[in-house]
């Protein structure tokens, strides 16, 4: 069975947030720690933007697709190119600009769907979700990007998939539906990226937010940040509710560690009225850190 929630007093951290970036991103996303600076999609405007790990401000736009822009990762070999999670399905992002389409899985399925999050393994293969957009229960896969750029459809059956996070050693695979407040883990074959043994992780309480983004720490806990629930959680490897830290923002969507600070993207999108800090990427320290994005490994 997966592991519930401990009373809130037993866990509430007091980290203090504060605006990172004063623009706001109507679906902001896909945090990623990459060198000295951290990458966020906004995936309805489809754009990508570099921020500063080490002074807040609005940083630089690199891309923009006139698709959703799911997450994307570093391609090793190749600076300025990025392997993204766009539209229907995966494409590369030259330096000038251009989009590569290496394939658009989705394409022709009677739902429209659009790509959502994605991260690389320790390995360098891309995962990365598709959900409906009209919410269709089970419409919604994990696709796996390989090196020789072959596109596989690891898992069905899933409405929001959110995540996915990889330990360090690549052995484990986190993935959230958030549809469902359901938290899966998998053991992972290093070697051939399979997935299998699938098991509830965590459910999420219906009043505790939906669990979106998330990403492990150098000590392998998870941090997962929860849609509609103003908070982001860590959990041990067991399942075990570590911290709880409020956010002041309704919506966080993603999590990024580095140098000791959480950064939070988090998104305006569907809010009547949005407080100050909806939308905007927010930090706070936590004396914690995480490994830097994996490159993507496409030959």
């Amino acid at each position: 069975m997966p592991q519930r929630d401990r009373p809130e007093a037993d866990v509430t951290d007091k980290a203090v947030f504060r605006a990172w970036t004063s623009a706001r991103r109507e679906l902001g996303e896909g945090l990623r720690w990459v060198g000295d600076r951290l990458v966020t999609v906004d995936i309805l405007a489809g754009t990508l933007t570099a921020l500063d790990t080490r002074t807040p401000g609005d940083g630089r736009e690199l891309a923009r697709l006139d698709v959703p822009l799911g997450a994307v990762a570093p391609v090793a070999g190749r600076p300025g190119t990025w392997l993204a999670a766009a539209g229907t399905g995966v494409a590369l992002l030259g330096p000038d600009g251009t989009v590569a389409w290496i394939d658009r899985p989705e394409d022709g399925n009677p739902v429209a769907m659009r790509v959502n999050d994605g991260v690389c393994d320790p390995a360098g293969r891309f995962w990365f979700g598709t959900m409906p957009y009209d919410g269709t229960a089970g419409a919604g896969s994990l696709y796996r990007v390989d090196a020789d750029g072959g596109v596989t459809r690891v898992l069905d059956g899933l409405t929001v998939p959110n995540g996915p996070a990889f330990t360090a050693d690549g052995t484990t695979l986190y993935l959230a539906d958030s549809a469902r407040g359901l938290i899966d883990r998998f053991a992972v074959d290093p070697t051939t990226g399979t997935p299998a043994d699938r098991r509830p992780f965590v459910r999420l309480p219906a009043d505790a937010g939906s669990p979106d983004g998330m990403t492990v720490d150098d000590a392998g806990h998870l941090w997962v940040a929860l849609w509609g629930g103003a908070a982001v959680h860590r959990y041990t490897p067991d399942g075990t509710l570590d911290r709880r830290l409020r956010v002041p923002a309704d919506q966080p969507t993603s999590p990024a560690l580095h140098d000791g600070r959480l950064f939070v993207a988090t998104a305006a999108h569907g809010l009547d009225a949005p407080r100050d800090h909806d939308g905007r990427v927010l930090a706070a320290p936590v004396g914690i850190s995480a490994p830097e994005a994996v490159a993507a490994i496409i030959t």
